[in-house]
């Protein structure tokens, strides 16, 4: 791709403005390590919300998009439209705990909950596992998605891609090690903003160029079923709908947003998404960051990729299945402008950094509060912590690069964390609402997965290929590893001895949680429950109907359109009515 002088321009100004909001955020984010890594409990909720959604769009996630759409339709996005249950429940029932609980890291939670030495080493061990193991991995991910475009826009040599993202690591983490989450937060605001208004420009320029001819020849070129919102259940698809087994439906629809632990999709909260909610000024503000979130990721972001995607398949149908998700970048190059390539290039770069400043914070506040300072040095003062939570942040940086030289498979990588934290999710979430859960319980539900996973993948693929199929094609290696580790985890509860009742009790006292907590209240409170149940059905059902509507107008599907429209009054009224008597948007 030839870029003009203004396209350099642009991208120049962009990097000139995220390394001044980093200088400017310095000395506030030096303070202490509260400041550095929660900015200081005192985010507004819409920059917090803003934040996490720019989080999770990533260089890759356009192009993902895409790759979806060209081989399934648009109910191809429903492989990741599922997880907005998960998000919804972490609004309603656990947003409000994490800001209460006043930790500085969901590992921190771990011994509040539990007691003992086993809550002392699930705290190490998680700090080390999702910090630096995890963390990398899916650093590694992003890194590879970016080297592809780069690839893509610029003819770069294989062998030099990994120079090039070593210099984007490089800038993301100086303004990231010296401005803490304050810069990166108000740096994602200007991010996803750019992105965002990329995304558009590019989807309305290419679906009224004249080899698309706008909305109505679209719609009249492309395969029958693409744009279907649904999946064909159990059945063959038509043309390019996916089409999903009974077994793989119920995985992504019933399973997995509960029982997988996912960076950005944590049941129960978690990861930068906790570290977001307890950066809030208020409960309240976490819990309206945590629900525009959702509505942002799901409704607002989706359709400008979809649309550009619909057209990549009428534009360049020779594209392999495999090199489906490049028809949104070779849009790009045929369709963009001088000045506004520039754009498009910086919004892409925007989403790269927004995902890896935020990765970087996130591991580095794991390394330093849950492992520099609870095992090496519970001395070290603040102007020590931060010293090494900056050092921190440049350790994850090299050994994300390293990784990245190591990945290949985007996909497997993907494929690994969904079914290598499989069952974890349930104990993620009954530890707010069930007493009995201890750190046994959660030390056994980290693990149980790996053995599940290398059950299936390495010993039954030997009897039956099945066994090594991902979820959309074969769902049993998801599912074996979900039972195994419910049951493992459900027995170790009931043999192992509970939390020490004096841990319980204070975290009873400062959290005051619902559900089973019977040795500390008495009363029921099934019915606040129940509410809170009714606000999170609705609250789903509000979430897929904006989307819907959305997608309805754009395709001109004005009946559908009202269909939605009323769904979306009902549910409203409905959540606003049982919110205000439950009082969830309250302080």
């Amino acid at each position: 791709m030839e870029l003009a002088l203004w396209d350099y321009l642009i991208i120049i100004i962009f990097i000139a403005i995220t390394l001044f909001i980093g200088l400017k955020f310095r000395k506030e984010a030096g303070k202490d390590i509260s400041s550095f890594f929660l900015g200081g409990r005192n985010l507004p909720w819409y920059i917090a919300g803003i934040s996490m959604v720019a989080t999770t769009f990533a260089a890759d996630t356009p192009l993902a998009v895409t790759e979806l759409v060209a081989q399934n339709g648009i109910a191809g996005n429903w492989l990741w439209w599922n997880m907005l249950a998960g998000g919804m429940l972490t609004t309603f029932f656990f947003a409000r705990y994490w800001r209460r609980a006043e930790v500085l890291t969901d590992i921190e939670l771990i011994e509040m909950r539990y007691s003992g030495k086993p809550a002392k080493f699930l705290r190490g061990f998680r700090s080390i596992y999702f910090g630096v193991f995890m963390n990398v991995l899916i650093i590694g991910w992003v890194n590879v998605a970016l080297m592809s475009l780069l690839k893509v826009f610029f003819d770069i040599p294989d062998n030099q891609l990994l120079w090039y993202v070593a210099a984007a690591m490089i800038l993301v983490s100086s303004y990231s090690a010296m401005s803490g989450l304050l810069g990166v937060a108000f740096t994602d605001v200007i991010q996803f903003g750019i992105a965002m208004i990329g995304s558009i420009i590019l989807a309305v320029l290419v679906l009224n160029s004249d080899e698309i001819g706008g909305i109505d020849n679209l719609k009249a070129n492309l395969p029958e079923g693409t744009l279907s919102f649904f999946p064909a259940v159990g059945s063959e698809g038509s043309g390019t709908m996916l089409a999903l087994g009974v077994g793989s439906f119920f995985a992504f629809i019933g399973v997995q947003w509960w029982a997988s632990w996912y960076p950005g999709g944590e049941p129960g909260g978690g990861g930068y998404i906790a570290q977001r909610m307890m950066s809030t000024k208020s409960e309240k503000d976490a819990i309206y960051s945590t629900l525009f979130f959702q509505i942002a990721h799901y409704c607002i972001r989706p359709w400008p990729w979809i649309i550009v995607a619909l057209c990549a398949v009428i534009l360049y149908p020779d594209l392999s299945a495999a090199d489906s998700k490049l028809g949104y970048v070779m849009a790009m190059k045929d369709f963009l402008p001088t000045g506004l390539k520039g754009l498009l290039l910086v919004a892409f770069f925007a989403a790269y950094m927004s995902t890896i400043s935020t990765q970087l914070n996130w591991g580095s506040s794991y390394l330093i509060n849950d492992f520099y300072q609870r095992f090496i040095n519970p001395e070290a003062d603040n102007k020590l912590l931060i010293r090494a939570s900056r050092i921190g942040t440049i350790v994850i940086m090299f050994i994300a690069l390293f990784v990245t030289s190591q990945i290949n498979s985007i996909s497997g990588v993907w494929a690994f964390i969904v079914e290598c934290g499989a069952g974890l999710g349930l104990v993620m979430i009954l530890r707010w609402y069930w007493w009995r859960i201890n750190a046994w319980t959660e030390i056994v539900a980290t693990i149980a997965p790996f053995v599940g996973y290398g059950l299936a993948k390495f010993v039954f693929i030997n009897f039956d290929p099945a066994w090594g199929k991902g979820i959309g094609e074969d769902p049993r290696s998801f599912f074996f590893t979900v039972g195994l580790t419910t049951v493992a985890w459900i027995i170790t509860a009931f043999v192992t001895k509970p939390t020490d009742n004096t841990v319980l009790k204070n975290f009873f006292d400062k959290i005051n949680p619902d559900g089973n907590w019977r040795p500390f209240r008495k009363e029921s409170n099934g019915k606040r429950i129940m509410q809170l149940g009714i606000c999170w059905i609705s609250a789903i059902i509000f979430a897929y109907s904006v989307l819907f509507f959305t997608g309805s107008i754009i395709l001109k599907e004005f009946a559908d359109a009202g269909i939605y429209a009323g769904l979306i009054f009902i549910s409203f009224m409905i959540l606003r009515a049982v919110s205000e008597k439950v009082k969830i948007f309250k302080d």
